[in-house]
């Protein structure tokens, strides 16, 4: 199996499936029965796991509280509007720009343009 991720639960199928079509391993909260769950608990699960989270919730963009090297990496999207195409298009630019494995412990933040990547110091 490929690098493991996991999708926040405002991610779809349509994006865990673009994943697993690139060889990643991936699971929606939804699989997981983390619907609803808390950042928390969401936190604890993809630590626990060894996770990439991918997600939008801005709230994982805080790096006081998640601070890069201490987590198994965050993706954050910030796609043009939060529609699952819009998503999709941002996944589909920032997978192909190199290996997801290359944001293992870092903050990145992904536009229709660009992707930041706060790495470890």
């Amino acid at each position: 199996m490929g690098f493991p991720i996991k999708l926040d639960e405002n991610l779809g199928l349509v994006h865990k499936n673009l994943l697993l079509e690139l060889g990643y391993e991936a699971d929606r909260d939804h699989d997981e029965g983390l619907s609803g769950a808390s950042d928390e608990e969401i936190w604890r699960t993809v630590r626990t796991e060894g996770r990439l989270l991918i997600t939008l919730d801005l709230d994982f963009s805080d790096v006081r509280r998640y601070p890069p090297g201490t987590h198994p990496g965050i993706l954050l999207i910030r796609a043009n509007s939060n529609s699952s195409m819009a998503v999709l298009e941002v996944l589909r630019r920032v997978a192909g720009e190199g290996p997801l494995e290359s944001l293992a412990g870092c903050l990145a933040v992904a536009d229709g343009r660009w992707t930041r990547v706060r790495r470890p110091s």
